[in-house]
């Protein structure tokens, strides 16, 4: 498992953490660690999604990520 964090903007109340945690638990491969306002932390298998279409289910959901390490 690779690890995530992204910054993410937009979140302000735990309604956004739940919204942000459900996306990611829909990714295919990502096992979600950490949803804090402003932060989320997940572990992924590479060979089942990429950085990118992580970020892409945050950003479905209507937030948007600022930085991704």
């Amino acid at each position: 498992m690779d690890k995530l964090t992204m910054q993410i903007t937009g979140m302000t109340c735990g309604h956004c953490v739940a919204g942000v945690t459900r996306a990611l638990k829909g990714v295919p491969g990502v096992t979600v660690d950490q949803v804090v306002i402003g932060t989320a932390s997940v572990g992924y298998d590479p060979t089942a999604t990429t950085p990118a279409d992580i970020a892409k289910a945050v950003e479905e959901e209507g937030y948007r990520v600022v930085s991704a390490a």
